[in-house]
C-alpha cells in the first residue's frame, strides 16, 4: 500500500514539474522545475530497491541540469518574457490529447502490468550487475545515446559560438560607451 502511494505521489510531483517545464515562459523557472522532476524521478528507483541508480540519476541528470542552469543564465535574456504565436491550435488540442492518453495510460499500467517480469532480474542494486546488462542487452542503445550527446554538446558550443562576435574585453571604455549610447543607454 505503501509503494502504491509513494509511486502516484512521484508521478504527480514528476508530472507536474514537467509541466512546468513545458508551460514557463521563463527559462530559470523551467531548468528549477526539471531538475526538481529529475529528483522525484530518482524517487521511483528507490521504491524498486534500486539504490545505485536513484543516486546516480541525481548525480547525473541533476548535476547536467545544474550546468544547463548555468549555460542558460549565460546565453539567455531572462529578463525578457516569450511571447508564443499558436498557429494551428487544433494540432496543439490533439497533441494535448494525445499526452493526456499517454499520462492514462502510464498511470493504469502498474494496476494491469502484475505479471511483468523482467528479462534480467537483478536480486541486489549492485553496480557490476548493472554493468553487465548496460554493456551486453543495451550496448547499442548505450553507445547512440553517447553519440546524441555528443552532437548536442557540439551543437550546442556552435549555436553559442554564433552570438560570440565581439569581444567586450578587447574594446575600450570609449567603444563600449558608444555602443551603450547608440542603443539608447547613459553615457
Amino acid at each position: 500500500m505503501f509503494e502504491a502511494m509513494a509511486f502516484y505521489l512521484f508521478a504527480g510531483l514528476t508530472t507536474a514539474m514537467f509541466i512546468i517545464v513545458v508551460m514557463s515562459k521563463n527559462a530559470l523557472y523551467a531548468m528549477s522545475a526539471m531538475a526538481a522532476g529529475m529528483i522525484f524521478i530518482s524517487g521511483f528507483f528507490f521504491l524498486l530497491n534500486a539504490d545505485f541508480l536513484g543516486v546516480v540519476q541525481i548525480v547525473v541528470y541533476s548535476g547536467a541540469i545544474v550546468a544547463l542552469y548555468a549555460f542558460g543564465m549565460m546565453f539567455v535574456d531572462t529578463t525578457k518574457d516569450i511571447e508564443e504565436k499558436i498557429e494551428n491550435p487544433k494540432m496543439v488540442f490533439l497533441l494535448s490529447g494525445a499526452v493526456a492518453l499517454l499520462l492514462v495510460i502510464m498511470v493504469s499500467f502498474p494496476l494491469i502490468g502484475d505479471n511483468v517480469t523482467a528479462l534480467y532480474p537483478m536480486g541486489e542494486s549492485n553496480p557490476q550487475d548493472v554493468g553487465i546488462v548496460l554493456f551486453t542487452k543495451y550496448l547499442v542503445p548505450f553507445e547512440l545515446a553517447a553519440v546524441m550527446l555528443l552532437v548536442a554538446m557540439i551543437s550546442g558550443i556552435i549555436l553559442a559560438g554564433k552570438k560570440m562576435d565581439r569581444s567586450l574585453t578587447l574594446l575600450t571604455d570609449e567603444e563600449i560607451e558608444e555602443e551603450e549610447f547608440a542603443k539608447g543607454g547613459k553615457k
